[in-house]
């Protein structure tokens, strides 16, 4: 299965539906006014239709009372608390458009205030989502109230249409005409009375060929209403843009954070017991030379625990900088290759160096991955590719030959930045505004693919 995490798209064509034929639309038309998804857009309307008396006169006392007072000032702040007030009325609605249009509605950012009461107030007057959700209850008084109102009495005038023979049974209603003849009928077009059976049964079959059509009125105005919230109650592509920035930062900060302390642990753990091992090992070897003894086995126990404290701290500096990577990328991965424990063919072809965050971030993806491949694949074979995807970005691909299964990763979070694995990778390349997709069919092979823009994040 391959995944990105773009933005979700409306997909227009979908190959897995069958073809719409003439007998398809007939039973849609007539499964529509029993339908589920029919009856809660009619729910919606009349909640909107009621949401919208009651905003009307939100905006009317609310913003009347505000300007009223702001002559003596304490208008201010009132006029301040009226609009973040909005922030409620579209906690309203994207919870009603989220029952009964099966739309999810994100929230936008929180109100985050300045420090201070001036600051506040600023906060408040400058607030973006407060402006967009008091233009929405503009917009909303007018499509939910009057051009509600509309609908809804053309449903209930279609709706009784169809059941006309009953109170015409029931009820008898008489009307009488200009020169006095009372008329058994329930309605009337000029001289025209609904009085026969023909006539009431013609009348009521017009009513239920309108209750077919009323359901797609209905979905129609419900669309109009889910656009309207979609584009000014949900998050912009600034807000959330800004979210993104906040959790690339975090990772970046716990990324760091993991690294630091991992640096701490092996120079505590590793090196530093060794060069104590080594300093012990030459204070006996100075008291046996003192004593008079022989000293070369101390000293030698010494040499050789020098040599593997260096090998140590070229593999931690390795792990904070490789020193290969000062060449370029394609050197440091040859190194990767060919310390490798499977045979590894690579192939790069890099027009333009990449940033060296970007060169960092694929080196160590790539080492992660060859280490997975060994470690889990069961694969016998390793291609790594680095090309160009577009003028911008680089796709780092790793490919094994492998049994496959390994899962998509999913968004990746400040908690996952320090998971290791697929997830770790994943909120690496997030942080510089790069995608990690995994293909892994069970049975192999195995592709997993970085792209990574080359000048870094925006």
């Amino acid at each position: 299965m391959t995944e990105t995490f773009a933005e979700p798209t409306l997909v227009l064509d979908r190959p897995d539906r069958p073809p719409m034929t003439a007998g398809r639309v007939v039973r849609a038309i007539l499964r529509a006014p029993f339908e589920a998804r029919t009856w809660k857009e009619l729910a919606y309307l009349i909640v909107a239709f009621v949401l919208g008396m009651v905003a009307i006169s939100w905006i009317y006392f609310g913003f009347g009372a505000g300007l009223g007072l702001s002559i003596v000032l304490i208008g201010i702040p009132v006029l301040a608390l009226v609009l973040l007030a909005g922030r409620i009325w579209g906690v309203v609605y994207r919870a009603v458009a989220s029952a009964l249009l099966d739309t999810p509605m994100p929230a936008p950012p929180a109100f985050a205030p300045r420090p201070g009461f001036f600051g506040w107030l600023r906060s408040a007057y400058t607030d973006r989502t407060s402006w967009r959700a008091l233009a929405f209850l503009i917009a909303e008084v007018v499509l939910g109230l009057f051009a509600g109102y509309g609908v809804l009495i053309v449903v209930a005038m279609t709706v009784f249409t169809a059941i006309s023979p009953i109170p015409w049974v029931i009820f008898h209603p008489i009307n009488v005409d200009d020169q006095g003849r009372e008329h058994h009928s329930l309605a009337q077009f000029g001289d025209y009375y609904i009085e026969t059976w023909p006539r009431v049964l013609g009348m009521a079959a017009v009513g239920v060929i309108g209750c077919l059509v009323l359901p797609w009125l209905v979905r129609g105005m419900c669309w109009l209403h889910r656009q309207l919230a979609l584009a000014l109650l949900t998050p912009t592509a600034r807000d959330r843009r800004m979210v993104e920035l906040q959790e690339s930062r975090r990772v970046a900060v716990e990324d760091s954070a993991a690294t630091l302390r991992r640096l701490e642990r092996d120079l505590h753990d590793g090196t530093q017991a060794r060069l104590v091992t080594i300093a012990m090992a030459l204070g006996r070897a100075e008291e046996r030379l003192t004593a008079g003894g022989d000293a070369s086995a101390l000293v030698a126990e010494a040499h050789a625990g020098s040599k593997e404290a260096i090998a140590e701290l070229r593999e931690l500096v390795r792990g904070i900088h490789p020193p290969a990577l000062e060449l370029g990328l394609e050197p440091a991965l040859e190194t990767l290759a060919a310390r490798c424990a499977l045979p590894v063919e690579l192939r790069v072809h890099l027009p333009q160096r990449p940033n060296p965050a970007i060169e960092a971030i694929a080196y160590f993806s790539v080492a992660e991955l060859l280490t997975n491949a060994v470690k889990h694949s069961g694969a016998d074979r390793v291609w790594v590719a680095v090309l160009p995807s577009d003028g911008n970005s680089i796709a780092v691909s790793v490919r094994d030959n492998g049994h496959g299964g390994a899962l998509q990763p999913a968004v990746p979070t400040a908690e996952t930045a320090v998971s290791g694995g697929l997830a770790g990778l994943a909120a690496r390349a997030r942080a510089v505004d790069g995608i990690l997709t995994v293909d892994s069919p069970a049975g192999g092979p195995t592709t997993v693919t970085l792209t990574l823009p080359i000048e870094g994040p925006r």
